[in-house]
């Protein structure tokens, strides 16, 4: 017989849950600014940063989030679930932005990545710069599809209900006026 009581037995496991629940956003956050830096550097817009981490949901701006920027923000307890984060992505010179929606799990010795509504694909752990620039390449195809697609459809007569996971940054003009 053990000499574990029923409630140290579940102590243990509770640990155990949570030192792999922040195990695993480690490793999400790392894969996560991994992307953000990365992908703006790919797209090569020299005028400052055209990626930043932003919440998977709900109002965001063009800033970092930091920890704000994952799905598991500000839930207490930490979960062992995949997590989504959200990339704010530059499309434009004038200031125009998206969000894509990208949800990791760990898979082994692999991170998977899923769009939202759109293609699923891995890499290693730990993150390379070859996957890294697999990765930045298909997404960089997913936004022009969508964009290219979009329009066609148009062009066509038949536009309504497209969505790939990401949505624009809508401004208000009177909010961007400074104050005095």
């Amino acid at each position: 017989m053990s000499d574990m009581s029923r409630f140290d037995t579940l102590v243990d496991a509770a640990e155990r849950y949570g030192r792999l629940s922040l195990d695993n956003y480690a490793l999400v956050r790392s894969v996560a600014e991994n992307v953000s830096a990365g992908f703006c550097r790919y797209l090569g817009d020299d005028k400052g940063v055209c990626v930043h981490l932003v919440p998977p949901a709900g109002p965001w701006s063009p800033q970092p989030y930091r920890s704000g920027a994952f799905s598991v923000s500000g839930g207490g307890f930490l979960p062992l679930e995949p997590i989504a984060f959200g990339l704010g992505v530059k499309v434009s010179n004038t200031g125009d932005w998206i969000r894509l929606v990208l949800t990791c799990a760990k898979k082994g010795h692999r991170m998977e990545i899923a769009i939202a509504k759109g293609p699923v694909f891995d890499i290693g752990l730990p993150v390379e710069e070859a996957e890294l620039f697999d990765l930045f390449e298909r997404l960089h195809a997913h936004l022009v599809r969508w964009f290219t697609d979009a329009a066609e459809l148009y062009e066509h007569g038949d536009y309504g209900g497209q969505s790939i996971g990401f949505d624009f940054l809508h401004r208000d003009p009177a909010r961007d006026v400074p104050d005095d």
